[in-house]
């Protein structure tokens, strides 16, 4: 397969070390995820205990993830419109200010959703720039270092945000937790100011207002160039097999295993080891192989971890499997947005990495669902087995039809 190569020439460290405006980028990221996670955990425990529903916090989760990515296409144009430090600051900005009213206000829950789907617009538009920035930032052949680095940060904000959190809330209280993040997106907003200037490159025949054309022009690109196209359609159908796997895990670490709360938990954090220890081999050019296929063998890890754990006969072994099936999604995170950033034109990065977000979000918030229901209907070892045996059939329609598009590949005409 072709799609590059991959690792780094220097390495994570001497990329932060010798180029300081991808740095400011890395820790814009880091310092923003930390705060969010933040804010997340404090959120769900306000709303749980003011309203007492569990209704109200599945509200909240929808608001914050689902929605947004309804409006992907409308995302992805306004960071291939705009220049895309100016786009990422007033996201971080728009970010922040929600989160002060939020703390300042604790609003009753109609408008605290309504906030938390401001925040989430912002974060929807932001993800997409600041995939799409890094190839004006680094060089080619450091691709896969700076994405290692950058998914490193985001993730290993993800499992360390909970744990800040849970130090923080007593003393500071909800509102006081919230004002941290504010804060947070302030710092980030200050940090991506030292950044150059980040225009997309001019697009051929587009009025420069028109966002709705832009929008229905990026989705008509994704369609119209097959290795585009295979890598988005598939990534998604592997989380649409595979993202029912933290609520399975609960259900199989408690129900099947007899395992307490505190191996429960152990278990719910394999993922994220293996997560981080992933991104670190990758950031350090462990992996110098084609883009393709870490991406192939990503999704083959993590689609298999699962079938796997559905067969684990201890708690220890289903740790293991996780662990391992977290490495997969580190490559295959690494290697999706690393082969899309040499796809895709510049000036129709936005729109792609946009669309392929929501798209993600959507398949998400479908396997919570069908999932739930395959949950209750059969149990957590059969759910594990027919996700893992779902996300490998999509792992193999990748395998067959992406070598042959990234032969043939030759950009459709935008």
């Amino acid at each position: 397969m072709g799609g590059g190569r991959g690792g780094g020439a220097g390495g994570a460290g001497a990329l932060l070390r010798g180029n300081p405006a991808f740095r400011n980028l890395a820790i814009a990221r880091l310092v923003s995820f930390v705060g969010d996670s933040l804010s997340l955990v404090a959120l769900m425990l306000h709303v749980a205990a003011t309203s007492g529903q569990a209704i109200a916090v599945a509200a909240l989760l929808l608001v914050g993830d689902f929605v947004p990515a309804l409006l992907a296409p409308l995302s992805g144009a306004v960071v291939d419109r705009f220049d895309r430090r100016r786009v990422m600051i007033v996201c971080e900005l728009v970010q922040g200010a929600a989160l002060l009213a939020m703390a300042l206000l604790l609003p009753p829950l109609p408008l605290l959703l309504v906030l938390v789907g401001v925040r989430a617009v912002a974060g929807q538009v932001f993800a997409p720039a600041s995939r799409a920035v890094v190839p004006a930032l680094v060089r080619d052949r450091d691709l896969e270092a700076a994405n290692s680095t950058v998914g490193f940060g985001a993730n290993g904000a993800e499992a360390v945000g909970p744990l800040v959190a849970a130090a923080l809330l007593p003393a500071l209280g909800v509102p006081g937790v919230l004002l941290v993040d504010a804060a947070s997106f302030l710092v980030s907003a200050l940090l991506l100011t030292r950044l150059p200037a980040l225009p997309p490159t001019a697009e051929p025949d587009v009025e420069a207002g028109s966002l709705l054309r832009r929008a229905r022009d990026g989705l008509g690109w994704i369609a119209a160039a097959p290795p585009v196209r295979i890598v988005v359609l598939g990534f998604c159908a592997v989380v649409a097999a595979t993202a029912i796997d933290d609520v399975a895990l609960i259900v199989l670490a408690t129900e099947d295993l007899r395992a307490g709360e505190s191996a429960t938990a152990v278990l719910l954090g394999a993922v994220g080891i293996g997560l981080l220890a992933g991104y670190l081999l990758l950031a350090r050019g462990a992996a110098r192989v084609p883009t393709a296929v870490l991406l192939v063998a990503g999704f083959a890890v993590s689609s298999v971890g699962n079938l796997l754990t559905g067969l684990a006969w201890a708690v220890a072994a289903a740790f293991a499997l996780q662990a391992v099936r977290g490495l997969g999604i580190a490559a295959m995170d690494v290697a999706h947005v690393t082969l899309l950033q040499r796809l895709v034109p510049d000036h129709l990065l936005g729109r792609v990495f946009g669309n392929l977000y929501g798209a993600i979000g959507v398949a998400a918030g479908t396997s919570y669902l069908g999932g739930g229901l395959l949950l209750d209907a059969v149990g957590a070892p059969s759910t594990f087995l027919i996700a893992g045996a779902a996300g490998t059939a999509a792992t193999l329609a990748v395998a067959l039809t992406l070598p042959r598009a990234l032969r043939a590949h030759r950009p459709p005409d935008s």
